[in-house]
């Protein structure tokens, strides 16, 4: 049990990111909180990666399209995402149809690396998708073909194949860089994309409220979400293989709406449970034949 106790630790802190994304929702911005979360991450981690960055300064400057791109995918599109989806439904929601996110990365391989598609795969992905459904049309079969999915589960759903793409594309990382060297430079990358929006978000919609309620929230999840989550998960599939690693990935939803009722008092229904087990019925076919990748945060 010990060696699965980071990777538990590791979804349950990103399944507090959904909560707390949600919860702040009326005071934190979309952008503001993802700004300052990874804000918050990257101080905390110059102090352990600075020294070890020395003189290899070059190689980002080799790779900045690389880290521009990932680093807006992963870092700022798929969390502002998240928290504009989570301003307009709710995190059991959220969090259910993120379980998708194997089947994602599945067809964003498909168009990023041109890998062929089985039949097991093609038939998985469309029983995922039909979970989502459900989920998204709150289990109301008679309205399944009428496309007029409420604006927060659409956005979330958006999300999934940002995320899908990011997990693809990491595998071209530059091998020189470990992987809180790669976290900190993503994070770096992800600020100056957001940097602009922020900005425009702050002057011209509404910024964010600084108490000490979302103070202690966005140092959270600069610490647990961004910076533990990612180590854990690192150490634990050290400890045991990716194979079997991939298996807690559904722990992130379970958590995240255990979490989500006591903290929010939100409801789980039937219509939850019925598209959770089909999509990972479809998420298990599709992805039998390979490693599932990391989960989103």
């Amino acid at each position: 049990m010990l060696p699965f106790l980071p990777l538990v630790l590791a979804s349950l802190f990103w399944s507090g990111n959904w909560v707390i994304g949600r919860a702040l929702r009326d005071v934190m911005p979309p952008v503001a909180m993802n700004f300052w979360r990874w804000a918050g991450a990257a101080l905390m981690l110059a102090p352990f990666v600075m020294p070890r960055l020395a003189g290899r300064w070059h190689i980002v400057a080799r790779n900045w399209r690389f880290f521009a791109l990932v680093g807006g995918l992963g870092a700022a599109l798929f969390q502002i995402l998240v928290y504009v989806g989570l301003s307009m439904t709710t995190t059991v929601n959220a969090v259910l149809m993120n379980s998708s996110v194997p089947a994602f990365i599945i067809l964003c391989s498909w168009w990023l690396e041109r890998e062929h598609a089985t039949l097991r795969q093609i038939f998985g992905m469309l029983v995922s998708f039909a979970g989502i459904l459900v989920i998204m049309k709150r289990g109301d079969l008679a309205t399944l073909l009428q496309f007029d999915f409420k604006p927060g589960d659409a956005i979330i759903l958006a999300a999934m194949p940002v995320w899908g793409c990011y997990s693809v594309l990491i595998k071209r990382r530059p091998h020189e860089f470990d992987g809180i060297e790669f976290l900190f430079v993503l994070a770096l990358f992800g600020i100056a994309s957001m940097l602009p929006f922020f900005i425009a978000e702050t002057l011209f919609f509404r910024s964010g409220v600084l108490t000490t309620t979302t103070i202690g929230a966005v140092l959270f999840v600069s610490l647990f979400s961004s910076v533990l989550g990612y180590i854990c998960w690192n150490k634990g599939v050290a400890a045991v293989g990716a194979n079997r690693a991939a298996f807690t990935i559904h722990l992130l939803p379970a958590f995240g709406t255990l979490l989500a009722i006591i903290f929010l008092d939100e409801h789980f229904h039937l219509f939850h449970l019925v598209g959770f087990v089909t999509i990972l019925v479809g998420v298990v076919l599709a992805t039998s034949a390979r490693p599932p990748e990391i989960p989103s945060e």
